[in-house]
């Protein structure tokens, strides 16, 4: 970023999530979507990371094409299912070595076929043991490494004080399918943020009450750092079955209605990213903090959404980026 570019002022504050392409033409794609979404200046893009490690290279990849070509933060998934201490400290070198500096700290998934209680977690048993990893790893890093001194080039100098990491959770306003008593999600959230997490975000849902209700809850709870709401602009039936299905969520029944009533894609688009719209106007309205957006890669649903609430592009984008015909 240098210092000519504009400052981001984006309010709501917004920020984004993607995957990593699985061809090149969804490469190119991907491309053009990361530019599209830094222009209207998210907190941060986070970038999945496939169940044990499996997309680490190319997780590694988008996350340096938006630190390099853009000028904004992004944020690295890291799971711990099936990874030993080394491995994940290894692990979170990488990625500050490559000069990413935010995570979300996630458990992960089982393996195929695995069930819950089967040994597959490895040395780091919770997502809040995980945290307190990349924690202990960039203080141990960062206690000898020095930083170039403006007064003599070439030179550098150990700082008093340094910079932490942002270390983002994930939270579930519906609860988790292995919660086995109240409150459960409640707690591991406290826990997470003894552990040193600094955000979280919530599990995609599609009632503001989800959000409000659970929000609520984790204040009385004792949790203090911010929850961010996780919201995606649902514009197919089919997507919005899929999306149910995996989050196991409870199927919204109006937003169904609204993209079954039509045949037209437009309109099944306009009526899909006017719900997010509404959703999100609700829980900021309710105090939420920002939003995070689920994007699936695709830039048009969530820039729409976002129009409607007064937030559009402006000329945020990093000088050095390229435009998708040069």
């Amino acid at each position: 970023m240098t210092s000519t570019e504009p400052a981001c002022s984006t309010a709501p504050h917004v920020s984004f999530e993607l995957f990593p392409p699985r061809s090149p033409q969804a490469e190119d794609d991907l491309r053009v979507t990361i530019r599209e979404l830094a222009a209207v200046c998210p907190d941060f893009i986070s970038v999945t990371y496939g169940a044990g490690g499996s997309s680490r290279a190319a997780s590694l990849e988008v996350l340096r094409y938006i630190l390099h070509e853009t000028s904004i933060s992004p944020m690295a998934h890291l799971t711990c299912v099936g990874s030993s201490h080394a491995e994940s400290s290894r692990l979170v070198r990488e990625f500050l070595d490559a000069g990413v500096s935010s995570f979300l700290a996630l458990r992960g998934d089982p393996p195929a076929g695995a069930v819950e209680g089967d040994d597959f977690l490895g040395d780091l048993r919770t997502s809040s043991e995980l945290v307190q990893l990349i924690d202990r790893v960039q203080a141990e890093r960062s206690q000898y490494a020095t930083v170039a001194s403006p007064s003599s080039p070439g030179l550098g100098y150990i700082p008093q004080t340094r910079d932490h990491v942002r270390v983002a959770v994930a939270t579930f306003p519906n609860g988790h399918s292995n919660d086995r008593r109240d409150n459960q999600d409640i707690d591991a959230l406290v826990a997470k943020q003894t552990a040193g997490a600094t955000v979280a975000i919530t599990q995609l849902f599609f009632d503001q009450d989800d959000y409000l209700g659970f929000v609520e809850r984790a204040t009385a709870g004792g949790v203090t750092i911010p929850i961010l709401p996780g919201i995606m602009p649902v514009v197919t039936p089919e997507r919005l079955h899929r999306m149910v299905t995996l989050t196991r969520n409870r199927q919204p029944d109006e937003l169904m209605r609204r993209l079954a009533s039509s045949d037209d894609p437009d309109a099944r688009f306009a009526a899909g990213v006017q719900y997010a719209a509404d959703l999100a106007t609700a829980v900021l309205a309710g105090g939420a903090p920002g939003l995070h957006l689920y994007t699936y890669n695709q830039h048009r649903p969530v820039l729409a959404m976002l129009e409607r609430l007064g937030v559009t592009a402006g000329p945020r984008i990093h000088p050095t980026q390229r435009t998708p015909n040069d």
